[in-house]
């Protein structure tokens, strides 16, 4: 299948898809495939490879490929803020079924893949499906490409549309630390979409507002994840972003 990413920018698919492990940076609010373990990694891994990627002001998702054979490398999605209205995101559709593939570039050129821009959110957050806009819900996918495991690139009229990632907890983490192999707690999953809640819109609005309604979730949130004693790891990754929000809005 061939896909466009960018206007005339296409690149089509393969029966290979990515080997990392997702990292689902929480206080970077954004999902990161690859194998670089830090910012000097990350540095050569863009000096290496050509794609879509963050640029001066300008901060696209992030699809890398390598050079010689022009085979799909690493990937970075950020999460929207804006969260769907409950009625779009049951409309999610659960077909067509993922395919495990990768992606070659049909021309080694750089090109730019905007971000999504609503989130719609599964029952218990068990999957977050990010769309470009809320209108591509209202025909049928036509593929869900599994470039990672649990990372879909969803795909409508040829076009690159959304990306899903299917039980997210899992991969929690901050910066470009891996994730905890061991499974999450049910404690932290249900902290997981509390923590979601206040950073998207619109709950985000009211803490920034300073709503004392929404300042009294944030600060019982904080005081939870803080004395939570299993599943730590994940549990710092939501209070890193969760605490500078408690300092930033709360505090004062």
């Amino acid at each position: 299948m061939r896909l466009t990413l960018d206007g005339d920018w296409t690149a089509t698919t393969t029966d290979e898809p990515l080997r990392s492990t997702p990292r689902f940076d929480f206080p970077g609010q954004c999902v990161r495939i690859a194998e670089y373990a830090d910012v000097e990694g990350w540095q050569r891994f863009l000096g290496e490879t050509f794609g879509s990627q963050e640029w001066l002001w300008d901060a696209p998702d992030e699809l890398r490929f390598d050079r010689a054979g022009r085979e799909l490398v690493g990937a970075g999605f950020r999460l929207p803020y804006e969260c769907a209205a409950a009625e779009d995101s049951a409309r999610v559709p659960v077909m067509p079924a993922v395919r495990p593939g990768g992606l070659r570039a049909d021309e080694a050129r750089d090109f730019r893949l905007p971000v999504a821009t609503e989130l719609c959110r599964a029952t218990g957050d068990t999957e977050l499906t990010c769309l470009r806009d809320v209108d591509v819900l209202d025909e049928p996918l036509e593929a869900r490409i599994g470039i990672a495991s649990d990372v879909a690139l969803l795909v409508q009229h040829g076009t690159v549309v959304g990306w899903s990632l299917t039980d997210p907890v899992r991969y929690l983490t901050t910066g470009f630390a891996a994730p905890d192999p061991a499974s999450p707690s049910p404690a932290v999953r249900s902290l997981f979409s509390e923590c979601l809640d206040l950073v998207t819109r619109p709950l985000l609005d009211q803490v920034q507002g300073r709503d004392p309604a929404a300042l009294a979730l944030l600060r019982a949130a904080d005081e939870t994840l803080r004395a939570q004693r299993e599943d730590r790891r994940r549990a710092d990754a939501l209070l890193s972003l969760i605490g500078n929000l408690v300092e930033d809005y709360a505090n004062r």
